[in-house]
């Protein structure tokens, strides 16, 4: 299956030097949920302004749906919807009559069912004649995501979707968006809850001063760039760790918790994790275990990892498809 967006050595530069984007490449699949990761400042909502037509690239390409954005670009922007980070309405529309006049401005001709049911499933039905300065952020948001759906797109951007909303309210977005994806809408999405993207994502991007890192599946980058941590929690208090350890045990070893908690990271891809032999060691010295337990890292701890290092020279290749 073709992909539903294609880029290929996209980059940035505005007038003053700043280089936004730096020969970017990558192919996004019809259906999938993307979630692009990156400090403030790093090039994500470049990316996605590029991709929607709102600025105009310094060089590459990009391709929705088949549809060059610059050349073909009334039909490439008729399969894209998005929700941008800012939240700008007009403060005395109706909520419905604001939805209605976005589905008008991309041509379709008026179908208030569907409006209805998108409404509906934001629970905005009820303030559908509010005007929209009467509403909260949270709800302002939701109208923003109504407007991006109205026209039945086929990709939708999220960019920051979720900031300022309450957690019941961004439970409920996001089963918005887990039916969109099983009716066949591709989501690209930006946030600094990383708890989203590992929750809801099929693929990980980490963009860092315009270049992308690389492009994974979450499941694969939680292998690879993911570690787990050994908690041996211990009958008595160690003063300090104990001496003459391994140094397959030593270099990944530390007491925590006022000496309670012996603290051990290590690799699980590794052919010998050392666990065994940590443990070997303690029964051998005679400390007394009260419990143990196995945590793997988080996606935030994954996604620092990689910014700290640069992800190690990773770069984009053959990952990006």
């Amino acid at each position: 299956m073709p992909p539903i967006i294609r880029i290929d050595h996209l980059s940035k530069q505005y007038g003053s030097g700043t280089r936004a984007l730096d020969d970017v490449s990558l192919e996004i699949q019809p259906g999938e949920i993307l979630a692009l990761l990156g400090p403030n400042g790093a090039g994500k909502t470049t990316l996605i302004s590029i991709i929607c037509g709102l600025v105009v690239p310094t060089g590459g390409t990009v391709r929705v749906g088949g549809h060059d954005i610059r050349t073909d670009w009334r039909a490439a922007r008729k399969l894209i919807g998005l929700v941008p980070q800012e939240i700008a309405l007009e403060p005395f529309e109706k909520v419905l009559d604001t939805v209605r006049f976005t589905r008008g401005l991309y041509g379709e001709p008026p179908d208030d069912a569907w409006l209805e049911q998108v409404l509906r499933s934001l629970a905005l039905w009820d303030k559908r004649d509010a005007r929209t300065r009467e509403l909260s952020g949270g709800m302002k948001r939701r109208v923003l995501i109504a407007k991006a759906l109205s026209h039945r797109p086929k990709v939708l951007f999220l960019d920051e979707p979720t900031a300022g909303v309450d957690v019941h309210l961004r439970r409920e977005m996001w089963q918005v968006v887990r039916g969109l994806r099983a009716s066949g809408v591709t989501i690209i999405l930006t946030t600094h809850y990383l708890e989203e993207a590992e929750d809801m994502a099929d693929r990980i991007g980490v963009i860092d001063k315009g270049r992308l890192l690389l492009v994974r599946p979450k499941a694969e980058l939680m292998g690879e760039f993911g570690r787990k941590r050994l908690v041996v929690e211990l009958d008595a208090p160690l003063a300090a760790l104990p001496e003459g350890l391994p140094e397959e045990v030593a270099a990944g070893l530390t007491l925590e918790a006022g000496g309670h908690r012996l603290v051990f990271d290590y690799d699980a891809r590794a052919e010998r994790t050392g666990i065994g032999r940590l443990l070997a060691e303690l029964n051998a010295r005679g400390i007394g275990l009260r419990d143990v337990a196995t945590t793997q890292s988080s996606l935030e701890d994954v996604f620092m990892s990689l910014l700290e290092q640069g992800a190690e020279g990773a770069q984009l290749g053959g990952d990006a498809a």
